[in-house]
């Protein structure tokens, strides 16, 4: 009887196993790309507001 019932908690353990793989990467992913997304509309505005525009531009310019 013993023995069935390790068994059983060894399986057990064993299929839970990839919930919570599943339980602490999903909401890691979904924070990574959500993060990734702020930053860039954030970057994408402060080029937007900052006067003076890209200077790379001007300097191929310059040099042709």
């Amino acid at each position: 009887m013993k023995k069935l019932t390790l068994l059983a908690v060894i399986i057990s353990s064993i299929m839970i196993q990839g919930c919570v793989h599943k339980l602490v990467t999903v909401p890691t992913k979904i924070a990574y790309k959500t993060t990734k997304g702020v930053v860039k509309g954030t970057v994408a505005v402060g080029k937007a507001i900052i006067p003076g525009g890209d200077d790379d531009e001007d300097d191929k310019k310059d040099k042709d």
